[in-house]
């Protein structure tokens, strides 16, 4: 099976199983959620290690897991327990990184990395389950298309930016960092960004979740949208540079590995939750 196949595949599977999950919330969206930062937050740290830091990488894993529960638990009306936990771990792993190791381990390097990959993984995804539970999400209608926007959106623009810059690219975006994107590829996946946002606020948003945005608006959110998500592929894409490695793992067939497969979503999802405190408006 060629890799487009496998990737063809996978999508096919996985997809209408993150919208079901989606549109079911609670405790299912947490859990999905505190598995792929689990996963991502552990390969963010094996790059790391490839670069020859040694992050806490079990206790950041863990840690990065825990987020996305601490935020469905807070939604449940239970404060005090999950940041108590969070805060005991932080604590938990400042004290190893500076007893065990010492000062000769460089312990504020290991703590910023195993912190900085804890809080790039778990503590942007679980802005999705955020937006799931929008304060004008008053039905699972809404909040699923508040969800499925930025993510269908990027999606969207990678695949357009693949396909355009495959078949029309020559000049390169920043080949020191990713040799594959062009420009012609990114200014495709930014069009079709616009395009998509607009209509799917007026055609999904507007008369299904009672939600809506100035269609310029939309416009401008698809366009920030994009430009985050390119700036988090590029990130990643830094990443896998420095630690000489093409995919971040062989975990998904035909896609890399779970990092490879939200790195945009990183940045798309914060990106979107603000964008909507900004723009977004119920209707009657």
């Amino acid at each position: 099976m060629s890799e487009l196949a496998k990737r063809i595949a996978f999508s096919a599977v996985a997809i209408p199983v993150v919208i079901g999950v989606i549109w079911t919330g609670g405790l299912a969206l947490a859990l999905l959620l505190a598995v792929a930062a689990a996963l991502a937050a552990y390969e963010f740290y094996t790059l790391a290690i490839g670069t020859g830091s040694v992050p806490l990488w079990g206790h950041g894993v863990v840690l990065s897991a825990m987020i996305p529960l601490a935020v469905h638990a807070r939604f449940l009306g239970y404060w005090a327990p999950p940041v108590s936990v969070v805060m005991l771990v932080v604590l938990e792993l400042l004290t190893v990184a500076l007893w065990v190791r010492g000062a000769k381990g460089k312990p504020l390097e290991v703590v910023a990395i195993t912190l900085l990959g804890t809080f790039y993984t778990g503590g942007m995804l679980a802005f999705g389950y955020g937006m799931r539970y929008h304060r004008f999400a008053v039905e699972p209608v809404a909040g699923t298309l508040l969800v499925l926007l930025p993510l269908l959106l990027t999606w969207a623009t990678d695949t357009a930016a693949m396909l355009c810059g495959n078949a029309f690219g020559v000049r390169k975006l920043m080949p020191s960092v990713s040799p594959n994107k062009t420009v012609v590829g990114a200014v495709a996946g930014a069009v079709v960004a616009v395009a998509f946002s607009v209509l799917f606020v007026r055609f999904a948003l507007q008369p299904y979740a009672r939600l809506s945005m100035p269609l310029a608006a939309a416009g401008a959110f698809g366009l920030v949208v994009c430009l985050a998500g390119q700036v988090g592929d590029l990130v990643e894409s830094m990443l896998k540079r420095q630690a000489g490695v093409k995919d971040s793992s062989a975990l998904i067939p035909g896609h890399g590995g779970a990092l490879d497969r939200v790195d945009s979503l990183l940045f798309t999802l914060p990106v979107a939750f603000v964008l909507y405190e900004l723009l977004l408006v119920p209707t009657p």
